[in-house]
């Protein structure tokens, strides 16, 4: 028997699909405690958590995760940690939108309710400012305005964890987000 018939006989008589060749399944939740859960198969779970529970545990989940896909299309975004201006950003920002391929590309940010974009991006793999290992850093340079560094990594599937700078900005992020 074909292993498209054997597929097709699982999916009927089961209701589930196997896992594709080269492709692990999502492996299980990880809880960080206080509420603070990454769960490869629940996006929602994570971005909650992300957005709401994992303040304290947001460097320690971003450094164990991998660059990951790079993100395609409309995403939407939240602020998770911030200075003063997390009431401007969370006012105006929400999300992104990314033209990519496999390697990177561009993007542009989606500000205001009418998710109007603005302040484009280049998207590449590059070094991360955190932790030296691979990340999706999003240069600026291509925006008139001030030229912020942004760093992704996808902590499960289709969610992404960031970390913003200002130019000249020393060390520390001024912000976190989570786009999904």
């Amino acid at each position: 028997m074909s292993k498209a018939l054997i597929a097709g006989a699982m999916i009927l008589a089961f209701g589930v699909s196997p896992v594709a060749a080269g492709h692990a399944a999502p492996g299980p939740a990880v809880d960080y405690g206080n509420g603070c859960v990454i769960d490869p198969g629940n996006a929602q779970v994570t971005v909650n958590s992300l957005r709401w529970r994992c303040a304290a545990q947001s460097m320690e989940i971003y450094t164990a995760a991998q660059a990951g896909a790079v993100p395609a299309g409309v995403k939407n975004g939240w602020v998770t940690a911030s200075s003063a201006v997390e009431p401007v950003a969370t006012a105006l920002w929400i999300g992104k939108t990314f033209y990519t391929g496999p390697d990177g590309g561009r993007l542009m940010n989606r500000v205001t309710g009418a998710g109007i974009e603005a302040w484009p991006a280049d998207i590449a793999r590059g070094r991360s400012r955190i932790d030296g290992e691979t990340t999706w850093a999003l240069d600026y340079a291509p925006s008139p305005t001030p030229q912020v560094y942004d760093e992704i990594r996808e902590v499960v599937p289709g969610v992404w964890l960031g970390y913003s700078w200002w130019p000249g900005g020393g060390q520390a992020p001024m912000l976190s987000f989570v786009l999904a």
